[in-house]
């Protein structure tokens, strides 16, 4: 298949799915020592960028303990890793599912089939009825991977740090952030840290091409991939239709604020049609990784008047983002609204 033509949306694999991991070799270890010795921490707060594989690791670990309960046996001494066979039972029922034993915090659809923008309390609760079931786990184990915490709310967080203060024996949460210095500090002092870093290139050109069924050597993969900045999610994200041009034309005007070309921009927001996700990822990722680089830039601290600005700036451009897609509203007000606010804070 060539990339070009891929579509990430319906023929990427979900994490729980995919067994194989690139990169991260010393966060996996620090994982499998760990378990090896009998005395895993039963919190890891495993942080870094969006879309590097941080999910990827979380359930190749829940996929292994569940695999493999007792952390003393041969298999697990001898283990030179965390991969477990895609034909393995366990494997099957993650990709599925349908393993007693996992359970997994995540965003879900409302009644109206919208996807929430927050982890609800009443589905953070379920950690409690999760973790006092006997019969959760036939090994014993329970893990529990949240995806993200960063979307709990502060009731569903206040229910989970309960469980988390004391936590069952043979219980395992692997909590997933991507900005892990914001979660609440009672969360986080419960937690073992363990960051990732972005990916090299070469990794997530072979990460996405795994993904998504896609040749490792397509033209069009390799060019995502340099622009994705070590993130697997954003290359399959350039991928998508005109998404890799969308991201370079959205960057050639964040270069030039504080002017705004207002023909660009109007060009810019009828190249995302209603009802294009994906597109509309790649402008809102653009804008969010330009506004992080320029807040943690060597210099940033020079002008703290104009980083105060952007780091408002960033609040309110997240918000009208989520919005858009959440009521599903036109493209073209909000890049106008988000090219407004970024040229008056630049200035």
């Amino acid at each position: 298949m060539s990339a070009r033509t891929a579509e990430p949306e319906t023929s990427i694999r979900a994490p729980r799915e995919t067994t194989a991991l690139f990169g991260h070799r010393d966060a996996e270890q620090t994982l499998l020592t760990a378990y090896r010795s009998g005395r895993i921490p039963h919190a890891w707060l495993i942080g870094g960028a969006q879309g590097i594989g941080k999910a990827t690791l979380a359930y190749r670990m829940a996929r292994f303990v569940l695999a493999h309960s007792d952390p003393t046996a041969r298999s697990v001494q001898d283990a030179d890793s965390l991969h477990v066979d895609q034909d393995h039972p366990v494997a099957r029922q993650v990709a599925n599912g349908s393993h007693g034993g996992l359970l997994t915090l995540e965003r879900t659809a409302n009644e109206k089939g919208t996807m929430r923008t927050v982890i609800t309390v009443d589905e953070s609760r379920e950690t409690i009825g999760f973790f006092g079931s006997t019969a959760a786990s036939v090994g014993g184990w329970r893990v529990c991977v949240v995806d993200t915490v960063d979307e709990l709310n502060a009731n569903a967080s206040n229910a989970l740090l309960k469980i988390l203060e004391e936590p069952p024996a043979r219980s395992l949460f692997l909590l997933i952030s991507h900005a892990p210095a914001r979660v609440l500090a009672t969360i986080q002092s419960r937690c073992r840290k363990l960051p990732l870093r972005p990916l090299a290139t070469e990794d997530v050109i072979q990460a996405a091409a795994e993904a998504a069924g896609l040749n490792r050597s397509d033209h069009g993969l390799g060019e995502a991939a340099d622009a994705a900045e070590g993130s697997v999610a954003r290359a399959l994200t350039l991928l998508g239709g005109q998404s890799l041009g969308l991201h370079q034309r959205t960057l050639e005007l964040l270069n030039r604020l504080p002017q705004l070309d207002q023909r660009a921009l109007h060009a810019l927001g009828d190249a995302l049609p209603l009802n294009d996700r994906v597109g509309l990822k790649a402008f809102v990722d653009t804008i969010d990784r330009w506004l992080t680089a320029h807040l943690h830039a060597p210099d940033a601290g020079s002008n703290l008047p104009r980083l105060a600005r952007l780091a408002e700036v960033w609040e309110k451009i997240n918000s009208a983002a989520r919005d858009t897609e959440s009521f599903n509203l036109e493209r073209k007000p909000l890049v106008f609204s988000v090219f407004g606010m970024l040229a008056e804070a630049t200035r």
